[in-house]
């Protein structure tokens, strides 16, 4: 069986997804078979294995950064909340139900075997098994019902580092009172513990740490500063929300919905020259961007209502009147069309009207699309990304409805097919998804950017559609980027942190 070192945080966005990731990119580095591990993960941002079954994407990007497959096995629980009290509970890739929070509560014990079964087959693979745990472990009111944080650490016999966040201040009493509200032998557990986000002079930190390894008897063994890596984030804590950079030669708007899911779609076009990509949440923030994405959600009908209360959905309509791109991923492309059907009561139920971009209709339906896909754009992509028309793309399928087009509708004629997928889960397939009008596109395909020519065509296109030149304008290699990230992370950490008393901690276990 696997030895395992476990991260858990003094609060939620200490940076446990990132240093995981982290210490996977360099036991890998260092010869060992390492693989990640959270029990459970409550987040928007999902991914679909090659076997069709859906996991949280922190546990896919240390996957990545330990050179192997993304398996459910990493993340045997998934949540992806649906409003402020409830969340479809997805159970070693598939949905189990749709539970409110004291549903849950009421109910995690029963979910402990599967999270043994997971962990127990994972381990039996590797040789370091890097687990993550989830906002604070010392919330005294759920430690009874936890399984996530120190119950992990019990399961898997691990050694705990305990990372706190310097960068949001209160860092020292963040981790002693963290110290103090656990048990004995919780108390125990913790070896070592990591200062995250850190920037200044350590010489004038240092006293901090000396006088917090008195008052709590556990080594610093790391002081992380705040990292200059590009690596996906997990949810909806992530600084891309909030950064106001100025607005670069192409300008492209995602609307940030309040169940905004899978925005990791997007990084890509982030990368390319001359082009910010902002996450704009209100009309007045809205400006004159060049392309405005509609992404993924977790409630489309919901998010379509606080668009069109929100003013949102009539500056989209000005946007698309004027000519201008839109783009819509998933929920975004279901808010596109016409209609939007709810017969089972798998969203808000009933019917609304959609933004009318595309006549289409959306029927959503009880059993979800969980699927990998291969395949091109077709020869029918007009408007301003016509030169799509046959690069190939990749990427997956997480949706509860099936989008077809309304055959008696006005423009049908003008409505071309989007993507020709020639390959689901390893699987030949001969299937059509996703649709375009003008300079209206839709499509299911998360990830659908991310294939080398894709987001240059795009980004080229509105280069052109501007009058500059596109010449600076080139083909990204998306998994190539991230490994030189991923072994920039590894070097930033290792520099920072003792990997000797690490690697000690690691080998004494508990």
């Amino acid at each position: 069986m696997a030895k395992a070192i476990m991260v858990q945080g003094t609060m939620s966005n200490a940076g446990k997804s990132l240093l995981v990731a982290g210490l996977c990119r360099i036991f890998k580095q260092d010869g060992y078979r390492v693989a990640p591990f959270k029990s459970q993960n409550m987040a928007l941002n999902s991914f679909i294995t090659k076997e069709g079954l859906e996991m949280g994407r922190a546990q896919v990007v240390q996957a990545e950064a330990a050179g192997i497959e993304p398996s459910v096995l990493m993340n045997p629980i998934l949540l992806k909340p649906t409003n402020d009290t409830s969340s479809q509970v997805i159970i070693n890739g598939e949905v189990a139900s749709n539970m409110s929070a004291t549903e849950y509560y009421r109910r995690k014990r029963e979910i402990v075997p599967e999270i043994e079964k997971a962990y127990e087959a994972l381990a039996k693979d590797y040789d370091i098994i890097v687990i993550e745990g989830a906002g604070s472990p010392a919330e005294i009111n759920l430690q009874e019902n936890d399984i996530v944080n120190m119950f992990m650490a019990r399961l898997a016999k691990a050694p705990v580092l305990l990372a706190g966040d310097i960068d949001r201040g209160g860092v020292f009493a963040s981790i002693v009172g963290t110290m103090v509200l656990f048990s004995d032998d919780d108390r125990a557990r913790v070896k070592g513990t990591l200062i995250n986000k850190f920037r200044g002079d350590r010489k004038i930190l240092q006293p901090g740490l000396d006088m917090l390894e008195e008052k709590i008897n556990v080594p610093t063994v790391g002081v992380i500063p705040y990292l200059d890596v590009d690596i996906d984030d997990e949810d909806s804590l992530t600084e891309r929300f909030s950064r106001k950079d100025s607005v670069g030669l192409i300008d492209i708007a995602v609307i940030r919905v309040p169940r905004i899911s899978n925005f990791t779609d997007f990084n890509v076009l982030e990368y390319a020259p001359g082009v910010t990509l902002r996450y704009v949440g209100a009309v007045g923030e809205l400006g004159n961007p060049d392309m405005i994405i509609l992404p993924g959600t977790k409630n489309t009908m919901e998010d379509l209502l606080w668009m069109r209360q929100s003013g949102l959905e009539a500056a989209v309509l000005k946007h698309a009147s004027a000519g201008k791109a839109v783009f819509g991923v998933c929920g975004g492309f279901q808010m596109m069309g016409k209609v939007l059907s709810d017969p089972h009561g798998v969203e808000a139920g009933g019917s609304i009207s959609g933004m009318g971009l595309l006549p289409a209709e959306t029927i959503f339906e009880e059993e979800k699309t969980r699927t990998q896909a291969k395949g091109k754009f077709t020869n029918q992509v007009r408007g301003i990304f016509s030169d799509l028309s046959g690069v190939e793309l990749e990427g997956y399928e997480i949706h509860m409805g099936q989008t077809e087009l309304i055959a008696d509708a006005e423009n049908t004629q003008e409505v071309g097919l989007l993507t020709h997928i020639t390959e689901l889960s390893g699987k030949a397939c001969d299937k059509v998804v996703g649709m375009c009008c003008g300079n209206i596109y839709g499509s299911y395909i998360h990830g659908i950017f991310d294939k080398e020519d894709v987001a240059k065509t795009i980004v080229s296109a509105l280069y052109r559609s501007k009058g500059l030149d596109e010449s600076e304008v080139s083909s990204l290699n998306v998994a190539a980027y991230k490994e030189m990230q991923y072994d920039k992370l590894a070097e930033q950490m290792r520099a920072n942190m003792d990997m000797n008393a690490i690697y000690r901690i690691l080998e004494e276990g508990i």
